[in-house]
């Protein structure tokens, strides 16, 4: 009877990371509670099962926030100091296993258990935080909690409430209801309707006529699956990359089948005449700065600053004076006078917009979820923002709260935005270096207007990596074929290293050291799509020949976490970008991403009056912030175009 009893429960889907909200705001509970999501067929009976963390006889932080093996959740202690935030989804790559499990624990109030044969709906929705969640009713006419699914900063939320609801259209059909479009109705399928189950979800658009395959294919490798084919939901991978007019948009069937040709890819020629990779030196890091500095204090030539800054970076006790400069705090042209004028009404500035978040009473924001929400999302992401840092380390640490207080700032500053998960990623080293709460949040605002990885459409975050796939078709075509053959070639797998500057990859110091280069700009503003595809380079006799499938290269990949010379990688970069520089026959599409080419545009006037301008009008405008006085509809021109820095 034991064997029996341990066969008769067949754990089918499992993911943590779902949480239930209460509604216990008056007491000292949690209102959010953590827990796993699972599918488990006991007796051939299937049924959808959701228990709290509590209840696992574990700690809540172990399981969400550090690096487990496939087998037992034990803790890797060679992995990367910090924490493992919700788009982290390379960060716990498992094989595929089918586990034994035993039946849900009933030791929490919260813990549910429901057959799906009893499953009447389910309504996807999206909460007005940047959260999504599924209401499952039954035929009962009963609700099930919510289950929410914590977005952050990325897809990984969306991937896995995606992931879920493919699983369980293995086990019932979906058709939308007429009267609402995001409630889905459940039935039990036949061979012929499954298809349109997928159709009415939206959850494809190869229009795969073998959708069945495709879901138990989902099952045995989930990764894959999800990355590959749910490009529509997800808004993001595969068919979002490469869209009807991209060049490696994948052929239909009545395509011809065989390797691609230059005439199967319009818009990019093969390329013939690459050369090969120069040699590359560093120099050393920019120590002095008086002497750039004319009598008033202005830089005498920033361009020069700029190209030492990107030769060989900036001794650490220059980079709080510098980084400003960098990051637009201050003009470049700006004297010593009228910096300490802007100081002034940024200060006034920011503290004018902190002001209107502390003085939020307890009342007012039981009422006001978009700032509750916001004020939750960043004391769980501040508490676990690198505490490897003697900077943040500690309990009550001062630098905690000045991180906290700035990104709570910045959600009054930036209301369309507010707070998205990875911002104290960004945050945290310009604190560390600044020691300044309204320097390092103006330093910030720059960051986020050059960065602009944050927008809810992820239009930025498509662009790079479609951008790094046209590098990677030139540099090195065979290495793209490789990883296309293995599912890989939408190099959705360098999503993190894009979205925070390779902030999990190299180590803090490091980052201090990369992110003040390109900032630069030098020699282009993709310069970071040179150094993803330099790393992706190095590791060619990894791939080549290899086995990897999807789910190895994404664990290699992630595995390269603080193992990379970043000195090698920025002469790898910058080899690449000298490489493709020489060729006379470079497709267009590759020049306009290392910026040798810029499409023509009627509104590009560049005037040279512009940088003369520029100190005046950031004092104007802060001034206007200050005295609150209405501005014409002038004042919020665009500057004109500065002229394109040199490259040494």
């Amino acid at each position: 009877m034991e064997p029996k009893a341990e066969t008769s429960h067949k754990l089918v889907f499992e993911k943590e990371g779902v949480y239930l909200h209460t509604n216990a705001k008056r007491s000292n509970q949690d209102t959010t509670i953590p827990g796993f999501i699972r599918i488990v067929e006991r007796g051939g009976e299937p049924a959808l099962e959701w228990s709290a963390l509590e209840d696992e006889g574990r700690n809540a932080a172990a399981v969400f926030y550090t690096k487990k093996d496939g087998e037992g959740g034990v803790e890797d202690t060679n992995f990367d100091p910090g924490y493992e935030p919700d788009w982290a989804v390379i960060s716990t790559v498992k094989r595929d296993q089918v586990r034994e499990h035993p039946p849900v624990k009933e030791t929490s109030q919260w813990s549910f258990s429901l057959p799906l044969s009893e499953l009447y709906s389910l309504r996807r929705s999206r909460f007005s935080l940047g959260r999504n969640f599924l209401v499952f009713t039954s035929r009962g006419g009963h609700p099930l909690p919510p289950l929410h699914f914590h977005r952050g900063a990325s897809i990984s939320s969306l991937s896995l409430s995606v992931s879920l609801t493919i699983c369980l259209t293995v086990f019932f059909c979906c058709f939308r209801s007429p009267v609402d479009g995001r409630l889905f109705l459940a039935y039990p399928h036949d061979s012929g309707a499954l298809s349109q189950s997928f159709d009415e979800l939206h959850l494809f658009d190869d229009g795969s006529s073998d959708l069945v395959s495709v879901s138990l294919r989902f099952i045995q490798d989930p990764y894959a699956t999800t990355f590959g084919g749910f490009s529509k939901v997800t808004n993001f991978f595969r068919g979002a990359l490469r869209p009807p007019d991209s060049p490696f948009h994948p052929r239909g069937p009545q395509d011809h089948h065989g390797p691609p040709t230059a005439d199967d890819e319009p818009g990019f020629e093969l390329i013939t005449c690459l050369g090969p990779k120069p040699d590359v030196t560093r120099g050393q890091p920019l120590d002095k700065w008086e002497e750039f500095l004319d009598p008033e204090g202005r830089v005498k030539d920033p361009q020069q600053i700029k190209e030492l800054v990107f030769r060989g970076g900036i001794t650490p006790s220059l980079r709080k004076d510098v980084w400003k400069f960098l990051l637009g705090f201050y003009p470049w042209n700006s004297t010593v006078k009228e910096r300490e004028d802007i100081l002034r009404m940024k200060t006034d500035e920011y503290f004018r917009m902190k002001v209107q978040w502390k003085s939020v009473s307890e009342e007012q924001e039981m009422r006001n979820s978009l700032l509750r929400g916001y004020r939750s999302l960043i004391e769980r992401d501040v508490s676990r923002t690198d505490r490897h840092n003697t900077f943040f380390s500690g309990n009550d640490n001062p630098g905690l709260t000045l991180l906290n207080d700035v990104l709570m700032t910045y959600c009054m500053f930036n209301f369309d935005l507010g707070y998205v998960q990875g911002m104290s990623d960004l945050l945290a080293p310009l604190l560390f270096v600044t020691q300044n709460e309204v320097e390092s949040f103006w330093c910030l605002t720059g960051f986020m207007e050059m960065h602009q990885n944050f927008e809810e459409s992820q239009e930025a975050m498509k662009q790079q990596l479609l951008q790094l796939s046209l590098l990677m078709k030139a540099l090195d075509p065979e290495l793209l074929d490789y990883l296309d053959t293995q599912d890989s070639g939408s190099l959705c797998f360098c999503f993190r290293w894009l979205l925070i500057w390779f902030k999990r990859e190299f180590s803090f110091e490091d980052i201090l050291s990369l992110w003040e280069v390109l900032w630069t700009r030098l020699p282009c503003e993709n310069f970071h799509l040179l150094m993803a595809a330099s790393i992706l380079e190095s590791q060619r006799g990894e791939f080549i020949g290899s086995d990897h499938d999807f789910n190895t290269i994404l664990k290699h990949i992630n595995e390269l976490t603080m193992k990379l010379d970043l000195q090698t990688v920025l002469r790898g970069a910058e080899a690449n970008y000298l490489q493709l520089a020489c060729c006379k026959e470079l497709p267009v599409k590759v020049q306009e991403v290392i910026g040798l080419y810029v499409p023509p545009s009627p509104d590009d006037e560049t005037s040279p009056e512009s940088e003369s301008h520029e100190t005046q009008q950031l004092l104007s405008q802060s001034q206007a912030a200050a005295t609150e006085t209405s501005q014409s509809s002038n004042s919020t021109a665009a500057a004109a175009a500065r002229p394109r820095p040199t490259y040494p």
